[in-house]
């Protein structure tokens, strides 16, 4: 099996162990010392083991996922999926960059859907 082949098995089971609620398997597709920011917060959290932490202590757990796609090449990697979270499905883009099979930094930016304008219609269509 490729590098790419083993990374791309290593995120299916990643974001299907995430929409599971299965936080060992979630996370270990990360390296011990990874590093997971989220730009809208500010916030940088350092090593898989707060980040585990971080997301075991969550009150309020996403309740779904869906993956729209997932591309990369060599160690850098784009899932974009939808995560229903609070009752409200929130727009999320996950940037991960590999080294030796492990996750070693993500960037995660999440997004709230927002209602289309009128004057565009024409030249649109929804996204299903």
């Amino acid at each position: 099996m490729t590098p790419e082949a083993k990374i791309r098995e290593a995120l299916d089971a990643h974001w299907h162990a995430s929409a599971a609620g299965d936080l060992d398997v979630e996370h270990d597709t990360y390296d011990d010392n990874t590093i997971c920011d989220y730009p809208q917060s500010g916030e940088r959290i350092i090593g898989r083991s707060n980040l585990q932490a971080l997301r075991s202590h969550h009150p309020d757990k996403p309740s779904g996922f869906n993956v729209r796609r997932i591309q990369g090449e060599g160690d850098l990697w784009i899932t974009e999926y939808t995560m229903d979270y609070k009752g409200r499905v929130t727009c999320v883009v996950s940037v991960m960059e590999f080294r030796a099979g492990k996750v070693i930094h993500e960037t995660q930016y999440f997004s709230d859907p927002f209602e289309e304008p009128g004057w565009r219609s024409q030249w649109v269509r929804q996204i299903v």
